[in-house]
């Protein structure tokens, strides 16, 4: 490009800090790889070919792509700014990724977040793939090669119709559960979390009915709420936010037993990079300021 915008290679060579020797080695080098001449030269000057001017065009294009590939690395490689691959289970939506999401705008602003709703069971296999650099999961099983730790403890809620009769309560039994449909994903979706609120109702005397479906698994079971006598089960941040005046739910937290949904934070265990360790900093600080890992029981 220098030889190009002086044509004349010893302006070049001065422009560029090296010898003119050294310079004709290196284009006559670059055209060998090319197969193809760059320049006509003559005592009197240096003139582009066809194929010079083709490159000259476009090298340009390719120098910048260079120059952002190795900012952006340089950038991720001091956690300063990278993009971020976040997977999140449905249930995360409605309010802990969204203030996650806020944190993490204003501790990391020149990050970008690529965010990715996918279910539970799927976040750990994800990040072990490497198509995910951070997850957050409802109740995970451990997975070789994934580290984790809580960043949410919350009851689990039921979500009512308006018209159903246990709106009527402040709490809802879990043995007034008997005989009322449930709704839940799959178990294989989040197995841990299915677990725990089939062993409530075994503890409250029952074998619960849950009609389980998967997609879309929000909309469908906000759906069925409103409009029957199904009963959704889900971490009462969900719930609260899902209940909102003019949709015909209402949320009531599930006693006798309490149940518990935890969330967790999830990475690659084996990635040292400083931009996942940012994230998980601001996550961190997200949970104390919110107060997500206080007794949630006890709220």
């Amino acid at each position: 490009m220098a030889v190009a915008e002086e044509l004349h290679f010893g302006r070049a060579a001065t422009r560029l800090y090296i010898t003119q020797p050294s310079l004709s080695h290196q284009i006559r080098k670059l055209e060998e790889t090319l197969g193809t001449a760059l320049f006509v030269r003559s005592s009197r000057r240096v003139q582009l070919t066809a194929a010079g001017r083709t490159l000259i065009r476009e090298a340009p294009i390719a120098l910048a792509a260079l120059d952002q590939a190795v900012e952006l690395t340089r950038l991720a490689g001091a956690g300063v700014a990278t993009t971020i691959r976040l997977g999140y289970t449905p249930v995360t939506s409605f309010d802990t990724l969204t203030k996650l999401m806020n944190a993490l705008h204003e501790d990391h602003p020149g990050f970008t977040v690529d965010a990715r709703e996918h279910f539970s069971a799927e976040i750990p296999e994800l990040l072990c793939a490497g198509d995910l650099d951070i997850g957050l999961a409802l109740s995970p099983q451990p997975i070789s090669g994934v580290a984790g730790e809580p960043l949410r403890k919350e009851p689990v809620s039921a979500l009512l119709s308006t018209r159903h009769h246990l709106a009527a309560e402040p709490t809802v039994p879990v043995k007034a559960l008997r005989d009322q449909t449930l709704l839940l994903f799959p178990r294989r979706l989040a197995p841990a979390y299915y677990d725990a609120i089939v062993a409530a109702c075994h503890e409250a005397g029952f074998s619960p009915d849950i009609c389980a479906f998967e997609e879309p698994p929000v909309n469908a079971m906000l759906a069925r709420v409103a409009g029957g006598r199904d009963i959704g089960l889900a971490p009462a941040s969900f719930a609260e936010n899902a209940a909102r005046p003019g949709t015909g739910i209402v949320h009531r937290d599930l006693v006798d037993p309490p149940i518990q949904a935890e969330l967790s934070v999830l990475w690659p265990a084996n990635d040292p990079a400083p931009a996942i360790a940012s994230v998980l900093t601001t996550a961190r600080r997200c949970a104390e300021r919110n107060g997500w890992l206080r007794d949630p029981i006890a709220r």
